[in-house]
């Protein structure tokens, strides 16, 4: 009996390949990837800071959103990165829940943000001489600081209802990360609790926060078709096309993963969207508000003259 309930104190982390080659590969294009995120989105977070035109609600959350990706893309690459090095991929108990613990918080609130920036582009189009009550200093500052607090409810709940299943001699994780329903996998306990928790509270969020957004950009499609000229028409959408564009590729990516049975659970193809939602995405959403938000386009020239002035 002592045998069979021999208490796991770390986990190995078998990651995406067993391939030495595609190793190296893998940490090279992971690395640039890191970097690119982390350079992008505090980047962005400098710019929004030292360029006053972009001191709006609208860049406000942008800010806050880029904040949210880089934390939560650190979560995961850099012990990914020292595990596609290592000999043998493994990281502690304790290690295991404190990173399942800060990748809920980020992702769950970064869910909230894209949805209050969604109604943030509501009020700016549909009522736009509210905007500067509606939106006021102080309503955003809630706004943030409530995703946050909802990321952190929902994050202790899972990472809590986990750390009180029991983990029996079974301890290679057939992924690169600490995920829950790879985790599940190997408690020698009952874990249906779990899982409905994960259906529950990851189903009702994901629908309550993309629900917000479908909502919003119905009235504010009703409200484009309703300018006038075609010029306001398209400077109206190029306002949203950038936050659409996100929002549709996190919640294609999270939903496909986490919003399903787990008899149709597949490991496999769970790692492969996992790489995009731990380290693409956070990489890709400075890059797709930049190329298609004229502001912040003009903000990054100005700030490269001023370089090249002041060297």
């Amino acid at each position: 009996m002592a045998e069979n309930f021999t208490v796991v104190t770390e986990f190995i982390l078998l990651g995406l390949t067993d391939s030495a080659q595609l190793k190296v590969v893998f940490f090279v294009l992971f690395l640039v990837i890191y970097t690119i995120t982390l350079v992008g989105n505090l980047g962005m977070i400098c710019l929004i800071r030292i360029t006053p035109k972009l001191h709006t609600p609208m860049y406000f959350f942008l800010g806050c959103l880029s904040l949210v990706d880089a934390c939560y893309s650190s979560a995961i690459a850099p012990k990914m990165l020292v595990n596609l090095r290592a000999v043998k991929g493994t990281i502690s108990f304790s290690a295991c829940m404190v990173q399942h613990l800060c990748f809920g918080v980020f992702v769950t609130t970064e869910g909230f943000l894209l949805s209050v920036m969604a109604y943030d582009r509501y009020v700016a189009i549909v009522n736009p001489l509210l905007y500067p009550v509606a939106m006021s200093k102080r309503k955003c500052v809630g706004l943030v600081a409530g995703s946050w607090t909802c990321g952190i409810i929902n994050s202790l709940i899972h990472t809590i209802s986990l750390g009180r299943l029991s983990f029996c001699r079974l301890n290679i994780v057939r992924h690169f990360f600490c995920d829950i329903p790879s985790l599940l996998k190997l408690s020698c306990s009952d874990t249906s609790m779990n899982e409905l928790l994960l259906l529950t509270f990851s189903g009702v969020i994901a629908m309550a926060t993309f629900l917000i957004v479908i909502i919003s950009y119905i009235f504010i499609v009703f409200a484009i078709l309703r300018i006038g000229s075609a010029a306001g028409r398209q400077k109206a959408f190029s306002t949203c096309a950038s936050h659409l564009t996100a929002v549709t590729i996190f919640y294609g990516t999270l939903s496909f993963n986490y919003i399903q049975p787990s008899s149709q659970y597949s490991v496999e193809q769970e790692k492969v969207v996992s790489v995009f939602y731990t380290l693409v995405i956070p990489m890709s959403n400075p890059l797709i508000y930049s190329l298609r938000n004229k502001d912040v386009k003009d903000a990054v020239k100005r700030a490269m003259e001023m370089k090249s002035f002041l060297c």
